[in-house]
């Protein structure tokens, strides 16, 4: 009797450890979650009754990230009974948005190479670009602002999430602006939630990624978590790049950002004469 259960013990323990072992395929399911009203008050803007049952409920969208040992690509979820937004990703979600320049994209990561490569739909072209997590966005489409400036501070709290051991790190964000024509500064702050067990790199929204994978992010009215992981066979195909798309570098995305940004301003200063 206690040789077995010694030996169930130890089947435990031996399937806690495949949970959480690298090299291995699945798919994880992420929820994106914004809630307009919990963001305006979290900014200290004190609405009147009339203006607050104006303001849109909040909206939850679900994204998948697929993974093999060498790849894998992050999009939202195909099922459209699970969403009540448009297309797009994580970055352009969850009121992080500011991150992502506007643009809607799916993600596609190639491990070994540690490349990062966007897909986005642009003025009807679909486009692929490559980049890298951690780099602060390309900013541009409807305004001349600089990007955030991002400083890290870790802790030393942890949390679980779906069995993996997450440590805290949270991004202190910093952007200039010009207010009633004087410049000044605007800090924020988002929690980020990640876990060395998985054994890749990856973050929901790649511009707020310290390190490992980011299971979590946490900011005003918004919030990105990893919900539920399934492990399972995945193809090389069912995560690789899209064919027959053209590719962009940040500077010609900048620049097309520039010159949509301008094709607006100018017709709205046609549509006021």
């Amino acid at each position: 009797m206690k040789q077995i259960f010694i030996a169930v013990l130890g089947l435990f323990a031996f399937s806690a450890q495949v949970q959480a072992q690298p090299g291995r395929s699945g798919a994880i399911q992420f929820e994106s979650t914004f809630d307009p009203a919990a963001l305006t008050a979290a900014n200290g803007i004190k609405l009147s009754q009339e203006a607050t049952a104006r303001i849109p409920k909040s909206s939850v969208t679900s994204f998948e990230l697929l993974f093999n040992t060498d790849k894998a690509s992050y999009k939202q979820a195909a099922d459209p009974k699970i969403n009540n937004n448009g297309r797009g990703s994580g970055v352009s979600y969850g009121g992080l948005g500011v991150f992502g320049g506007g643009i809607s994209k799916d993600y596609y990561y190639d491990f070994k190479d540690h490349r990062l490569t966007q897909a986005f739909d642009l003025n009807d072209t679909l486009f692929l670009m490559e980049d890298t997590l951690g780099m602060p966005p390309v900013v541009g489409f409807g305004t001349l602002h600089p990007a955030p400036a991002i400083k890290y501070i870790k802790s030393d709290e942890r949390r679980d999430i779906l069995g993996f051991k997450c440590h805290k790190v949270t991004a202190m964000t910093t952007v200039k602006r010009k207010i009633q024509g004087m410049e000044k500064e605007i800090t924020d702050e988002v929690i980020l939630w990640y876990t060395d067990e998985l054994g890749f790199d990856f973050s929901p929204n790649p511009v707020l990624w310290i390190a490992g994978t980011v299971l979590a992010i946490e900011g005003k009215g918004t919030r990105i978590e990893a919900k539920s992981i399934r492990y399972k066979e995945v193809d090389t195909r069912d995560v690789g790049l899209p064919e027959n798309i053209t590719t962009i570098s940040r500077g010609q995305l900048r620049d097309k950002l520039e010159s949509r940004r301008k094709q607006i301003h100018f017709s709205r200063i046609g549509s006021w004469n």
